[in-house]
């Protein structure tokens, strides 16, 4: 595994990181709660050290998941990092509403981004309960919160490091602009943003900025929900309740199989999976500090975890732009 400093942090995190929204649940079609826990441990076990979960996955069901998946492992040899502004508890609705949804019990939840002080600190405190430890590396606003100052979010991070309760904070979904409005009032390490190789609008504005001021980016879905791998161009191929089937309508589908099946003879001859090579591509861009990867169980967890056994060289990667370019 390869570690990298995130930001002007002091924290080094691994390259591939284990993303633990699917661990939740919560929009793909429920969860094993025992798989979740040993997918985990076996991408520790293959260097991975980073974790990225999040309240809203589950509601509460991935951070418990993760909780329980660190217990045996030193706090220090793991980097947890958890979000905060997607609030489905709301006793009275405040911030923006952003769906009506139904959690993993069926239970109909109306979802609000919301991110003022009080709410920040509070959903804090959860974090901390359900994660099992008494502080987090890398606190994230999961989306901007257009009704709460950005200062005051900020603020209140700022506030929780004072306190020891977080090492650094970082946002997701941020604009240029964004980024830059936060960091009037904190110095943020990171941005969290989708970004795959069918995904690559922050090439044009966030990456040169990240490149010029010490900002990691932190790229999720970097195979686009698990199309990349090419498990699913068949119909059918997804359980009740997975938003997949409706995600992966945006997207030309022949046309991102014909791509696979271009870089099919590269990946045969790196003995790697489409997403192996998919993520070992990632990790390779400008900028991009840290991947997401998530599994399902440990099989996939290990597998994603050795793709930085790959070894591309220039001309490999240029072969797989030039295939890019093409869909």
């Amino acid at each position: 595994m390869e570690f990298r400093k995130l930001g002007a942090s002091a924290i080094e995190v691994s390259a591939i990181a284990f993303g633990a929204w699917a661990a939740g649940g919560w929009m793909w079609g429920s969860t094993d709660r025992k798989e979740a826990v040993e997918a985990i441990i076996a991408a520790h076990r293959e260097g991975v050290t980073t974790i990225d979960t999040a309240p809203i996955y589950g509601q509460g069901v991935s951070e418990e998941i993760v909780g329980e998946a660190i217990k045996g492992m030193a706090r220090d040899q793991v980097q947890l990092l958890t979000k905060f502004g997607m609030r489905w508890d709301l006793a009275t609705p405040q911030g923006t509403f952003v769906m009506n949804s139904q959690d993993n019990n069926g239970k109909d939840i109306a979802i609000y981004k919301f991110a003022s002080k009080a709410s920040v600190i509070k959903e804090v405190e959860d974090s901390l309960q359900r994660l099992g430890t008494d502080y987090i590396d890398v606190l994230q606003i999961h989306w901007p919160d257009v009704t709460t100052p950005i200062a005051e979010t900020m603020e209140a991070m700022d506030l929780l490091i004072q306190q020891g309760k977080i090492l650094s904070a970082g946002v997701s979904n941020y604009t240029v602009d964004q980024v830059k409005e936060a960091r009037n009032t904190l110095g943020i390490v990171s941005n969290q943003v989708p970004y795959s190789m069918l995904n690559r609008g922050i090439e044009a504005d966030l990456v040169p900025y990240a490149l010029a001021h010490d900002l990691s980016i932190i790229a999720y879905s970097p195979m686009e929900r698990g199309l990349l791998t090419g498990k699913y161009f068949k119909a059918n191929a997804f359980d009740e309740g997975d938003h997949r089937s409706g995600y992966f309508a945006q997207f030309d589908l022949k046309k991102v199989e014909n791509f696979l099946e271009e870089i099919r003879p590269l990946a045969e001859e790196k003995r790697a999976t489409f997403a192996q090579l998919v993520l070992r591509w990632t990790t390779l861009q400008p900028a991009i500090t840290i991947t997401l990867a998530g599994a399902r169980n440990a099989k996939q967890a290990v597998a994603n975890a050795q793709a930085m056994q790959i070894d591309l060289n220039e001309a490999e990667i240029d072969f797989i732009n030039r295939a890019l370019a093409k869909i």
